[in-house]
């Protein structure tokens, strides 16, 4: 294994987020901005389980808003930045879809190309070229 190799790895951490229709939310991050539905796991009519991977790489879990839970997360706190080389076709097409543009596609000081929408349960989603900085 080379060094390129060893500093690319399958994600360890998972973004959780919960929705007050979480089946609309899949939807919407599926069919509009494009994460694959990997797993969804209903329980009760609501949603238990749900696993998006973004096909560039990582991915988010999601679930119904459980007020009583130990593991609750409001709809509409959560907020990520995805990695894409595509970003300017994503903001054209989400744009084109009548996504709610929070900040449009700009050159940041810092090298990377973004933008930033907001989906239908209020969560920000911020899109761009910035990578990170290489691990040690």
């Amino acid at each position: 294994m080379n060094a390129t190799e060893k500093k690319m790895r399958e994600p360890s951490v998972w973004p959780t987020l919960q929705a007050h229709d979480a089946p609309a939310l899949i939807d919407f991050l599926v069919d509009t901005v494009g994460f694959t539905r990997t797993a969804v796991y209903e329980d009760a009519g609501a949603v238990a389980h749900a696993q998006l991977d973004w096909p560039e790489g990582g991915g988010i879990m999601l679930g119904s808003y459980k007020p009583d839970s130990e593991w609750c997360v409001p709809p509409g706190s959560f907020g990520a930045y995805v990695v894409t080389d595509q970003v300017d076709e994503l903001y054209e097409r989400l744009a084109a879809a009548g996504a709610k543009v929070i900040r449009p596609i700009e050159d940041q000081a810092y090298g990377s190309r973004e933008f930033a929408i907001e989906d239908p349960e209020g969560n920000k989603w911020s899109f761009g070229t910035y990578r990170g900085e290489p691990r040690p």
